[in-house]
């Protein structure tokens, strides 16, 4: 039991507790949240974005803030309740339901001695994780293979970010995000490459120069090589991994991933159990994403695998990011999030996997999943 409800709240009381939160962790991923007259956070790039960082009860998560189904959702956010100590207040239909603080990174109003904004080059994610694309392009981006989901270009093109990251940059950054505002992990992550490691070495060389820089933690997510062994030159980089499958069901894959379809089911399936080998269980990940069209059978049955190859299962709902090819689609609804989080969960205490043993990286961040809280 976390130390604020020790002395406070009885067992019993910390169950509800704890029980509303995640509840209300579901229903925001899945329906978003209205806020005016404050920061909505990134508008584009890697994974989920056109979110903020909302932190209330004991969780975080990155809530859709710019989508277009936001504007009919009963949550919302007011400043107007604003205090000393920066807390807002998320209300249902305009009813009170929780207090939720924004974090606000310190080391992303510097500048490097060229002149480049530190928030040009990685942001805070969550409340204590370092994140970045070391490569903001992709060679899928302007083909018809380009996953229908990602805005990775999105943020390059909008100038919010730089195309790539150079180490000396990363280590200058995480070094003040680190001291400034007590980051504890990061998050690497690049668009594919044209080369046959796919990105895998630059994930390596940028990882290597914050490592020593800093001493973090890092998690570096990439594309399966053709050859496996291109994995090992991470060995000694990074402390985790991401390799994503995206949706188990192939036919919606090749609707909405053509660039993955195109890799053999199995070759992720060897990819994670090299990765486990090396790293660990519960160190290599993959994310999910509900609501493409998938049945809850193949999420289920998916995760299943997952968990006993010692992977986690980083199940996230569908997040239509405006300007991506799915922006006029809709999440899955907080009812169907709600069971698959539960189900899977019961299937990650049976495996011994869990998001408590990570070290780094999505999986310890929890911001774009609720199914950590549900374990």
């Amino acid at each position: 039991m976390p130390k604020a409800f020790e002395g406070k709240h009885t067992k019993e009381k910390y169950t509800r507790i704890t029980m509303e939160t995640k509840n209300l962790k579901v229903e925001l991923l899945c329906l978003g949240a209205r806020v005016s007259g404050m920061d909505k956070g990134r508008k584009a790039g890697a994974g989920p974005a056109a979110g903020g960082m909302f932190l209330f009860g004991n969780t975080v998560a990155n809530v859709p803030t710019q989508s277009w189904f936001v504007s009919t959702s009963p949550y919302s956010v007011s400043p107007e309740t604003e205090d000393e100590n920066g807390k807002y207040v998320i209300k249902r239909n305009g009813e009170r339901i929780a207090e939720v603080m924004f974090p606000r990174a310190k080391f992303q109003e510097l500048e490097t001695k060229d002149g480049i904004p530190y928030n040009k080059i990685a942001l805070l994610h969550g409340a204590d994780c370092l994140a970045t694309t070391t490569i903001q392009t992709c060679v899928y981006w302007n083909t018809p293979k380009r996953c229908k989901f990602c805005a990775i270009e999105l943020s390059l093109k909008s100038g919010a970010t730089i195309a790539r990251k150079k180490p000396e940059q990363l280590a200058e950054v995480a070094i003040a995000a680190k001291k400034l505002d007590h980051v504890t992990h990061v998050t690497l992550t690049t668009g594919t490459t044209a080369t046959p490691d796919k990105g895998i070495n630059y994930l390596a060389e940028t990882a290597r120069a914050i490592k020593e820089a800093t001493g973090l933690p890092i998690h570096a997510q990439f594309e399966p090589p053709k050859e496996l062994r291109m994995i090992d030159v991470l060995y000694d980089a990074v402390d985790t991994v991401g390799i994503h499958v995206e949706s188990f069901d192939r036919e919606v894959l090749r609707e909405v991933a053509p660039c993955k379809v195109e890799i053999p089911f199995q070759h992720y399936v060897d990819a994670w159990k090299r990765s486990v080998d090396i790293f660990g269980d519960s160190q290599v990940s993959s994310y999910v994403i509900a609501g493409l069209g998938e049945s809850d059978e193949s999420i289920m049955e998916g995760s299943k695998l997952l968990a006993e190859l010692g992977v986690y299962p980083f199940i996230v709902p569908l997040r239509p990011i405006p300007g991506s090819l799915l922006e006029n689609e809709k999440p899955p609804g907080p009812d169907r999030m709600r069971y698959l989080c539960e189900k899977v969960a019961e299937i990650l205490h049976d495996e011994g996997v869990s998001w408590r043993k990570n070290k780094a990286g999505c999986v310890r961040c929890r911001a774009c999943s609720a199914l950590t809280d549900f374990e």
